[in-house]
């Protein structure tokens, strides 16, 4: 079962990903150095599966897409906040990681709880507490873009199958 990895208030790229990584847009080489100056011990004890969870205005600060990047190379599948700030959220959809706004689970959700999200109920199960939270829905057409693993792959597949479906 995933693991919560909880983080503050106003995490910001900066410190998602350090500049001096800034580099590579590569995701094998970003996401080693995942939140490495906030938790140094975080991208060697994750599990896979395990997910973040932070507070409000998460990933604020440079417009930077290298920080969902580095997340999405470390190998968590989404991250779960109260707020985030809008162009990390747009930079998150647009290369294919889930971010679920859930007030309710940003507070309600300890480090190292067990958490399952379920986006066909818009849920996310706090499995060590015994609690559920609903998550802001996400419009169909970014769902669409999430599940194709990103903006750019979206419009692949969409040029590959012969035209725009939405």
């Amino acid at each position: 079962m995933p693991r919560a990895w909880k983080y503050g208030d106003n995490v910001d790229t900066d410190v998602i990903i350090p500049a001096r990584y800034l580099v590579t847009g590569d995701p094998e080489k970003l996401g080693p150095h995942c939140l490495e100056n906030l938790d140094p011990e975080f991208v060697a004890r994750k599990q896979p599966g395990d997910v973040i969870v932070g507070g409000r205005n998460f990933g604020c600060g440079s417009s930077r897409e290298h920080a969902p990047i580095a997340i999405k190379g470390a190998g968590v599948p989404c991250v779960i906040a109260e707020s985030f700030a809008r162009i990390f959220f747009r930079n998150a959809i647009n290369i294919g990681l889930r971010v679920y706004e859930s007030p309710t689970a940003a507070q309600g959700i300890q480090m190292g709880d067990e958490v399952e999200v379920d986006e066909a109920q818009a849920a996310i199960f706090n499995r060590t507490r015994g609690e559920r939270y609903e998550i802001i829905p996400l419009s169909p057409f970014v769902q669409e873009i999430v599940a194709a693993g990103g903006l750019m792959a979206k419009l692949r597949r969409e040029l590959q199958a012969g035209g725009a479906s939405s």
